[in-house]
């Protein structure tokens, strides 16, 4: 029975001899692979997608360039008609219907309010403070044209508030677009306006500045 034994063999048992069992070479290689590939692709179906950062920069860089715009396009005119329009007839552009005629203005848009123009001053110091607190969570082209072109006009008009003649907080804005039977405004103005206006479309039809539209 011994020599059948040494002749048959009889096998090992497992961790005889210090040997551990051979294990397929791909067996432990794909619990690996495949934990790699779910850190990779995410796991979660749920899972919120991330939000990427150069989104919001791109709308932030557009609000920066429709302000810059608004706000040189005003400042370039007011200077030119100051300097070449100031004490002189108006300029008829659309026979009676439209004319170009220096005015200074101490009220607010389209001359109303001439007794309030510090309180106008603060107004528009506190709508750049507000729209520059908004653009941090700003991810709608929209919403970043319409702050854009306020930001450019309160600028604008916030300039001649402080800058000009009688004084810091005091000062006229330069008013030059004469509509026939409408009053004087200018381009800060008609930013301002513009931008309103997109604002209230804007929220008629549910879209946020974060970009997410909503049903009432």
């Amino acid at each position: 029975m011994a020599e059948a034994e040494r002749i048959i063999g009889t096998p090992d048992p497992p961790g005889a001899g210090g040997a551990e069992p051979e294990q397929p070479s791909d067996a432990r290689a794909r619990p690996e692979a495949g934990a790699e590939l779910d850190a990779e692709v995410g796991t979660g179906a749920g899972d919120p997608p991330e939000q990427p950062a150069s989104r919001g920069k791109r709308k932030i860089a557009a609000l920066i360039v429709v302000t810059l715009v608004a706000y040189l396009l005003d400042l370039g005119t007011k200077m030119l008609v100051v300097a070449k329009l100031e004490h002189h007839e108006p300029i008829e552009v659309v026979g009676d219907l439209l004319r170009f005629e220096a005015i200074r203005n101490a009220g607010a848009a389209f001359g109303f309010g001439e007794a309030f123009t510090v309180i106008f001053t603060c107004i528009a110091a506190t709508v750049i403070v507000v729209i520059a607190r908004l653009a941090r969570k700003l991810y709608s082209l929209p919403w970043a044209i319409a702050l854009g072109l306020l930001l450019g006009g309160a600028l604008g008009n916030l300039t001649d508030r402080i800058f000009r003649w009688p004084g810091v907080f005091e000062g006229a804005v330069v008013d030059f677009i004469a509509p026939a039977n409408f009053a004087v405004f200018n381009l800060a103005d008609s930013a301002i306006v513009c931008g309103g206006i997109l604002i209230v479309i804007l929220s008629f039809r549910g879209l946020d500045p974060d970009g997410t539209v909503h049903k009432d």
